[in-house]
């Protein structure tokens, strides 16, 4: 059984920001989604200014994926990186149903 600690992205104290990735899958995406999206945690936390991800699925194909970043620019940065960028393009016409990008700033913690 996971930890708290290997479930939770170790985050500094903040500010700092968060970008929420909502996403309903499309029934049929085949295994290219999982490698697609193992493949940009990997990148994602080689990225400067990268703080940890949290990520979770329903069984209908709801899913929520949380990246946390120091600041916008760093968050920016990740956006325009040019294999992220064709993972987006594959999202769009693939992997995903429906989706939305929320970016905030993260001004307080707490938690046990």
């Amino acid at each position: 059984m996971e930890s708290a600690a290997q479930r939770f992205a170790g985050t500094p104290n903040p500010p700092y920001c968060a970008v929420i990735f909502t996403n309903l899958r499309a029934e049929d995406d085949g295994a290219d989604y999982e490698r697609t999206a193992a493949r940009m945690r990997e990148l994602a936390a080689e990225q400067d200014g990268f703080l940890g991800l949290e990520s979770a699925r329903n069984p209908d194909g709801f899913g929520m994926t949380i990246s946390y970043w120091r600041d916008y620019e760093c968050a920016r940065q990740w956006k325009r990186n040019a294999e992220h960028l064709q993972a987006q393009k594959m999202g769009r016409e693939k992997f995903y149903r429906a989706w939305r990008v929320r970016v905030c700033a993260v001004e307080r913690e707490h938690g046990s």
